[in-house]
């Protein structure tokens, strides 16, 4: 009952109160920090204050009560992850999964009286998670030796990233040129971890007079950069066996 009035009078005093969302970015399974953003010109004093987290409007995150942290109304998925930096005015959240991603509300409201409380400040935290991809690899899909003028049947894979990727491209290179194409990317979310895992298939024509490298690029998205497998390199010869079946000299990583 006391959230729910606490919520009913933040509801009634923010109309007046600017708020701005501040993106924070953390690694899975890692403590996150959500500052409150609040400068406390005026030094007021904690035990005056009362500072309610939440999350997406629905979901009791932290509080603390002129000076002291309150648990009992914490909603389930918070109890013993949250502690609150009096100094710092920030909130850690502790092992971080991907359902924390979302918008987390700092409210803090000022004792003006023993009825009456007045927001003072209110800030928005917008959370997003990361976790590594491993190193795209890339494998060969045909079985036994290629024909003459065959294809070559490629994948690419990698898993146990997040979010989801924006794409993956391949890179062929030969004789210091080098073409970029962008294949479909297969991609799966695991139910339990929701991390995910892509897949993207090539198929070219053998070289057969030239080096050539191949190697795929996964494009990550939140400016996180890209991921390079190791090249794959097919030999200059994709020569004639004694039986006239075609063999790849082939050496990973060889440029």
């Amino acid at each position: 009952m006391e959230v729910c009035i606490f919520l009913l009078c933040a509801m009634i005093f923010l109309s007046g109160i600017a708020a701005s969302v501040h993106p924070v970015k953390a690694f899975l399974h890692h403590t996150v920090h959500l500052s409150c953003h609040f400068p406390n010109s005026q030094k007021i004093d904690i035990n005056n204050l009362i500072i309610f987290w939440q999350k997406d409007t629905s979901k009791v995150v932290h509080e603390v009560y002129y000076g002291q942290e309150k648990h009992e109304n914490l909603s389930p998925e918070y109890k013993n992850r949250t502690k609150m930096d009096m100094g710092k005015w920030t909130l850690q959240l502790l092992h971080a999964g991907v359902e924390d991603e979302g918008r987390y509300e700092c409210i803090i409201m000022q004792k003006r009286s023993e009825q009456s409380r007045e927001v003072i400040h209110k800030s928005e935290c917008s959370l997003h998670i990361i976790a590594n991809y491993s190193q795209p690899e890339i494998a060969e899909l045909h079985s036994g030796e290629l024909k003459p003028n065959g294809y070559l049947n490629l994948s690419c894979s990698s898993s146990g990233g997040y979010p989801e990727p924006k794409e993956m491209t391949w890179l062929i290179s030969y004789e210091n040129i080098t073409h970029s194409t962008t294949a479909h990317m297969d991609v799966s979310q695991d139910a339990v971890t929701k991390l995910y895992n892509v897949t993207s298939k090539l198929n070219i024509l053998v070289p057969t007079q030239r080096h050539t490298n191949i190697s795929c690029l996964l494009h990550l998205k939140e400016q996180l950069g890209s991921l390079a497998s190791v090249p794959l390199g097919i030999g200059r010869a994709a020569r004639r066996s004694s039986r006239g079946k075609l063999q790849l000299d082939r050496k990973a990583g060889e440029s």
